[in-house]
Order: structure tokens, then sequence, then C-alpha cells
């Protein structure tokens, strides 16, 4: 297959890609002025939404959302084949203005230079609804509706918005969506035969290891589950050492015992404790409920899943010892996946046409199906 150098005002495209971003930070397209925040059926949502498809629309892209709320711009007429390209433009509820948004913005920008370079290719851009779970606590949701990994009483019962409580498909019907057809989303991959999404480092290996760009082969999986610890509160001055049953000592043990499981298992597994609250939560009392986190990730399936397997066993044996229970409850879970040899290939070799330093990774968290 021949190929030509193409010119490219990295200047220029550059500048596009900050203005966007940019622009996407400011008042009106965020619920905080502390960080980026917004999440699916919001205002602020809804407007970044129509950023994306006066600028799409503009280059004479046809955009549309999904039954759901996932936006959809392509340059080719249904049952044409089409490349996609995209991200996601909810943000957490802490959000940085560059996570998932740039992802889209330069995806845009290369329906941009498609379109001024003459090179005529065939391009579907997706911005998934809610990825993040910062609107109904379920991560990676609007990529999920559409490889159909939900149930409709999911939908209807379970998925509940962080803010009222109230069902993700009233939400979405409030917001003018039909969530009864949310089946019908899984058409918007009919045409795709690849997918390249840009995200930025949300860890410390390219920084650290001075690397410019890394090109990611493998999605990690993962388990987020939670772990309660149950034992007795009393008084922390009377309650002699001997006597106690105190939950957070069971709890200590289970994160550094996640630290040594983790490490253990290597092939890129690793662990985190990131949420933990003790009952009663008082200076003078001993904790006699604790709860943590868990999440465990990895490329390798088999390592990160025993690595949750054993911690589950650890705390329920490291309870028993102490007089106390353990109850390990699995929260949600993914499979890693491997990515095509062919794409992660091409993105190898211009990577080196570029003269930046690089490398080959894995990504730390799934965001497309």
């Amino acid at each position: 297959m021949s190929t030509r150098q193409l010119a490219v005002d990295r200047g220029g495209s550059t500048e596009r890609i900050r203005r966007d971003v940019e622009t996407l930070a400011g008042p009106d397209y965020t619920r905080s002025d502390e960080a980026i925040r917004r999440y699916a059926y919001t205002p602020e949502y809804r407007n970044t939404l129509d950023y994306f498809i006066r600028e799409l629309e503009s280059l004479g892209f046809e955009c549309y959302e999904d039954p759901v709320g996932t936006l959809v711009a392509r340059n080719r007429a249904p049952g044409e084949p089409v490349f996609g390209v995209g991200s996601h433009s909810d943000s957490n509820r802490n959000g940085g203005k560059y996570d998932g948004t740039l992802g889209v913005v330069t995806a845009l920008e290369v329906c941009r230079l498609n379109e001024e370079l003459g090179l005529g290719l065939p391009l579907q851009l997706v911005s998934f609804l809610e990825e993040e779970g910062s609107g109904f606590g379920q991560m990676l949701l609007g990529s999920r509706i559409m490889a159909q990994r939900v149930t409709e009483e999911e939908l209807k019962e379970s998925f509940r918005a962080v803010d009222d409580g109230r069902s993700f498909w009233e939400h979405a019907e409030e917001a003018g969506y039909d969530p009864a057809r949310w089946r019908e989303s899984v058409h918007v991959l009919d045409d795709l035969y690849g997918w390249i999404e840009l995200h930025i480092e949300q860890a410390r290996v390219l920084q650290d290891t001075e690397k410019r760009i890394g090109v990611v082969d493998a999605i990690a999986g993962y388990v987020h589950a939670d772990v309660t610890v149950r034992g007795r509160s009393d008084h922390a001055g009377a309650t002699p050492m001997n006597l106690r049953l105190d939950a957070g000592l069971v709890a200590a043990e289970c994160m550094l015992e996640l630290e040594r499981l983790a490490t253990a298992a290597g092939r890129g597994t690793v662990g985190t404790v990131g949420e933990i609250s003790l009952t009663p939560n008082l200076i003078n009392a001993i904790p006699g409920t604790a709860r943590f986190s868990l999440d465990v990730r990895g490329p390798d399936e088999e390592a990160f899943r025993g690595v949750a397997r054993d911690l589950a066993a650890f705390a329920e044996e490291a309870a028993r010892r102490r007089g106390m229970s353990a109850e390990y409850r699995e929260r949600q879970t993914l499979s890693p996946a491997r990515l095509d040899e062919g794409i992660v290939g091409a993105l190898v070799a211009a990577a080196e046409e570029s003269g930046e330093p690089f490398t080959r990774m894995h990504s730390g968290r799934r965001t497309t199906p």
C-alpha cells in the first residue's frame, strides 16, 4: 500500500486543539468552578455535545445521538465502512480538562484535517455517554449499553442517579431520549472496521520514563468490590487492648495484604484501596465496622482475579482470627482486552517516524467496548 507525506500545519492544529479544550473548560461546560464536572443529562453536558455537533456539522458530518445519548457523527452514509475515532466528554466529579475530552477534541481535529487535506477518509466520531460513572455510579455505561452488556432491569431499577436517586431510565426519558430502544445502540458499531482513541496518561509511566507517547496494546480488566468488617464498638479509653474487636485493624491488615498480593502477582497487576469508612468514626470510639473498597486491575485476567479472590479469603480469615467477621461483595467487573495488532503496529510505525520517544504499554482502565 502506498503512502504519501502529509503537510500538516502542526502549529495551527495544536492551537485549534488548545482552543477546543479551553472552551470546554469554561463555565458553560462544567458544574463546578473548581474542576471539570459534567455528566449525563445535565445542561453542561448538553452544551458540550452541542459544541461538538456544531463543529462537526460545519465539516459536513451527519450527527445523531443513539437512544440514550451517545453522540455519533459520520461522513459516510449508513452501511458504508467507517473508521472510528473518539472517546468520552463526561468527567468525574472533580475532573481535569483533558480527561476524555482531549480524545474527542483530537478526533474532531482528525475530521477537520481529513477535510482540509482532501484525504477522503471514511470516519465515524463517537463520544460515549457516561463513561466515568459520575451521574449514575456506573463506569463505562454508554459503551456497555452499546455493547449490550447491561439489562433492561438495571437501566430501569438498579442504575440510579447519584444526585437524586431516580433511575437512569427516568432521567433518560426526561432528557428527551427513548431508553426503551436501548438495544438499537449496538448498530452504531455495525460499520466500524477499526478504532483509535487518544487519551492522556493517568499514571506516571510515560512521565517517569521520559516518553512522549504510549502505544496501548492491551486494556486492563478490573474488579471493583467492597469488604465490610464487623467487630464491636467500645469506648477507646475504657476498653483494654486484649478485649477489643477493632474492625479497623482487620482493614489495615487487608490493605497491606493487597499490596503484597498485587506485587507478587506481577504481570501488570495493581491493587488499590481508594475508599475507607469507619463506624462510628469518632476519635474516642473503637471502630465497630470498617468498610473499604477494592480496585484490582491488570491485563492478565487470571492474575488480577486471583488477587481479588485471595484478598477476600484473607479478609475472612483475618477477621475470624480476631473474633470478627468480614464480607466481600463485588460491585462490577470487566475482562481485559487485547488490541488489534494491525492497528497497534501502524501506531508504532507512526510513533517511530515521529522521532518522539515512545513505548508500548497497557492501559490502566477500559473505556470502549
